[in-house]
């Protein structure tokens, strides 16, 4: 299967990175990055042939006469979590007889660059013609990878505007906070709803709020390319963090800086921490990432979990990085997931990942802390190949099954069974993981599903593997300790 049009070339953006950490990358801006293509016109689809398997968008936003929006206004409607994009369309006037299953040649405007549900568009061009009291009309639906809907539109929505109100002149930034189960991440993801026409953006990260204190130093800035930003620093301690984004033109002149958004991560003892690479870390269907909470398996689990997973990990990096980002928060339980991004390119060996595994092992019993390992789930080279562009190893099953019966002999949960019912010739069906990577909604509800009812039994495992380990420990140290001095003797001192 080929890229779809409106997605090709999204690879190219990206920095040069091995490709265990490429592809774990790429799928946060793969539908991001199309969206600033120029001067793309979608190809015709129609959604007839049993291809609607989502109800229409709901809620969208609402206007009247007396409540307009501007004439740059930032339009919302209800989420559809399998949507990887949607198409709007917008009418001069109401149209009685639209088809909710075809686009309308009646159109003014039809765009299906839209990658999540909300968006801001300009209505000058639409509204020629149209007084101040005339409406425009809209309507939405969802589409898939591939560009073709899966939903019927929505029922056509009046849209009054008022040229006198102010523009959107500036980033509306999603907030970074406390969102309910699964939202306590030690790697922030900043993300927002870009104004239209903006061709890069720039993040600031501060400790003081910048509207304030309008000379306040940033601690951290970036160049996003798109409507979003992983944070590779963990950002925790007993302060709070202030983070704000303006957009940049094609020049690179900036715009107005957003409201600044704010959010705290404070170090404190968690009875679970999770810790892993992207699969934990959250995100999917392509145009999803972590702040998208329904597509994080920890969202699903029946009991509170720190997130101390980041994109990209590898087995190596996870281990360097356990005393910085797990030691603060003093688990009693840590939930471990990684080796995907070893064993999938071929760049590590089996042995090396164990190898990593083993030295984490060691360190949650030097720090008291009872590990609890997840078996990995499968892949599907030919939908990463479809998405990244990139080869799996021939071996990637054989590596995996070798790596997982490793993690079988220790404290563990056999997420990977979860899919086995699923996973024709061993891969990882298209419907649990669009991008062949990463799961999706019920993917995430799967892991979690197993997770929540195979606990207790963990728990008592590595209660038990720990008491051992402690056990074998306290025994070493005593057999090793150097024997006390002899006490001279009188026959001693006359043999002198």
């Amino acid at each position: 299967m080929s890229t779809p049009r409106h997605l090709q070339g999204a690879a190219k953006h990206l920095r040069p990175l091995p490709l265990w950490r490429k592809i774990s990358r790429c799928f946060r801006v793969v539908c991001a990055c199309a969206a600033c293509a120029l001067g793309f016109t979608p190809p015709s689809m129609d959604a007839h042939g049993g291809t609607v398997t989502q109800p229409a968008p709901e809620i969208l936003t609402r206007t009247s006469a007396k409540h307009p929006v501007s004439y740059s206004p930032v339009l919302t409607w209800t989420k559809e979590s399998n949507a990887v994009a949607y198409q709007l369309e917008f009418f001069p006037s109401a149209v009685k007889d639209l088809d909710p299953q075809a686009e309308d040649a009646r159109a003014v405007f039809r765009t299906s660059e839209v990658f999540e549900n909300a968006v801001n568009l300009p209505l000058d061009e639409m509204r020629k013609g149209l007084s101040d009291k005339q409406p425009l009309w809209w309507r939405v639906r969802a589409l898939d990878y591939d560009g073709v809907a899966i939903s019927p539109f929505s029922l056509p929505a009046p849209l009054y505007a008022n040229p006198a109100l102010p523009r959107m002149n500036a980033p509306l930034l999603h907030p970074v906070a406390d969102k309910g189960r699964g939202s306590a991440m030690l790697f922030p993801v900043y993300s927002w709803v870009r104004p239209y026409g903006a061709a890069s953006f720039e993040v600031a990260l501060y400790t003081e709020d910048p509207e304030r204190k309008p000379d306040a130093a940033p601690i951290a800035q970036w160049i996003a390319p798109y409507g979003e930003q992983y944070d590779e620093t963990p950002r925790m301690g007993d302060t709070t963090y202030y983070w704000r984004v303006r957009a940049l033109d094609k020049k690179g002149a900036p715009g107005a800086w957003s409201a600044a958004s704010e959010f705290r991560m404070e170090p404190r003892h968690w009875e679970i921490a999770v810790l892993g690479d992207s699969i934990s870390h959250g995100g999917g269907h392509v145009s999803y990432n972590p702040e998208a909470l329904e597509y994080s398996w920890l969202s699903y689990l029946d009991f509170p979990a720190v997130n101390l997973s980041q994109s990209g990990d590898i087995t190596r990096l996870m281990a360097d990085r356990f005393e910085r980002d797990v030691l603060p928060f003093s688990p009693d339980y840590l939930l471990i997931m990684c080796g995907t991004n070893d064993l999938r390119a071929g760049e590590f060996t089996v042995e090396e990942a164990i190898a990593n595994m083993e030295r984490i092992k060691e360190k949650c019993v030097s720090y008291g802390i009872r590990p609890i390992f997840l078996t990995l789930p499968p892949i599907n080279p030919a939908n990463i190949g479809r998405v990244f562009g990139e080869k799996i190893t021939d071996e990637w099953q054989e590596r995996f099954a070798k790596f997982n019966n490793y993690l079988r002999q220790q404290p563990h949960i056999d997420t990977a069974a979860a899919f086995t019912p699923y996973a024709a010739n061993g891969e990882l069906p298209e419907w649990l993981g669009l991008d062949g990577l990463h799961e999706d909604v019920i993917g995430k509800q799967l892991i979690a599903a197993r997770v929540n009812a195979n606990l207790e039994a963990a728990k008592q495992a590595a209660d038990e593997f720990l008491q051992t380990q402690q056990q074998i420990q306290a025994q070493m140290q005593t057999s090793i300790q150097p024997d006390e001095p002899r006490k001279e003797t009188m026959n001693d001192a006359e043999s002198d």
